[in-house]
Formats: C-alpha cells, structure tokens, sequence
C-alpha cells in the first residue's frame, strides 16, 4: 500500500516542489526529501491521511514556509569567515610534503643545479648578483643556467607530478 500511495503521489510532489521551492529558496529535491519525510514519519504514527493529495500540498507548504524562516533566520556572519586563520594542519602536510619532494629532486640534479636551485630557493631570496657571486659564475650566465635546471627539474618531477595542461 505504500508503495501505491508513494506511486500516486510522486508526479504531484514533483510539480508542487518546483512550484514552491524557488519562492522560498529552497531547492525542489530538498522539499521534496523532507515531504517524503513527513509522509513515512505519518504512515508510521498515524496511517495515511485520508486525503493524500490534500495533505501532500498542505505539507510542501509547510515545508516551504519552514524553509523560508530558516533561511530568514540563518543570514550570513558580518565578520570574517571562520578559516581566515589560515590553512588547517592537512594542508600544513601536503605542502612539507611537495617541498620534501622538491628538495629530494634538486639534490638529484646534475652538475651545479643543485646548488643553483638551493639559492633560488633561499629564504634569504638572494639577487642575481648575490648567486652569481657566491656561485664564482658570471651574472650574464646565471639566466641560461637557470632554464637549464629548471628544465632538468621538470623532466625529474614530470613522473611524480600531473601537469596542468588545457585538455580538449
């Protein structure tokens, strides 16, 4: 019998959702759900209403205007949201975890790469000519000396990380 009754009401659901959801904010499913809702919690205590399409559109009114209020109530904070504070502790670990990944690939590089990138890389966010110097390579060559490490890197990395290129 249920399902009967679930049967029979579905298409009429559907329509009084749509025809109330937007007016309350609301989306249709969800009115729906908690209509469905209603009616198992009915069906369990009080058996099916006598009439169940009246009652059907009583209840997607109800559930409307219980959505209207909710969403009259629960307005957004005037302050700043809760997680301005910063990134949380799995964030904190998936970033030491590509900067370990990225120092395991320098140290792999050849040649003076190493070093090179290490400077780059300094917190100390030296010039071009503080690395230049403390390299003992000229100014001029530290340009094309980069590219090539950084293309070493890359080749290095390519394996272990997804590039991010337009598809399609």
């Amino acid at each position: 019998m249920t399902y009967d009754l679930v049967a029979a009401l579905r298409p009429l659901l559907a329509a009084e959702a749509s025809a109330e959801a937007y007016a309350c904010g609301s989306e249709p499913g969800d009115l729906e759900q908690a209509v469905w809702l209603r009616l198992l919690e009915r069906l369990e205590s009080d058996g099916p209403p006598p009439d169940p399409p009246g009652w059907l559109r009583e209840a997607v009114r109800a559930e409307a205007r219980r959505s209207r209020h909710a969403a009259w109530r629960e307005g957004p904070y005037d302050g700043e949201p809760a997680d301005v504070l910063g990134p949380g502790p799995e964030q904190h670990a998936l970033t030491a975890a590509r900067h370990r990944a990225l120092r395991q690939a320098v140290r792999r590089l050849p040649g003076r790469c190493p070093r090179l990138m290490d400077a780059l890389l300094s917190p100390k966010d030296l010039t071009y000519r503080e690395i230049a110097g403390e390299l003992g390579i000229s100014q001029g060559s530290l340009g094309p000396e980069r590219s090539r490490c950084l293309g070493c890197l890359r080749r290095l990395l390519a394996p272990e990380v997804a590039t991010c290129q337009a598809r399609g």
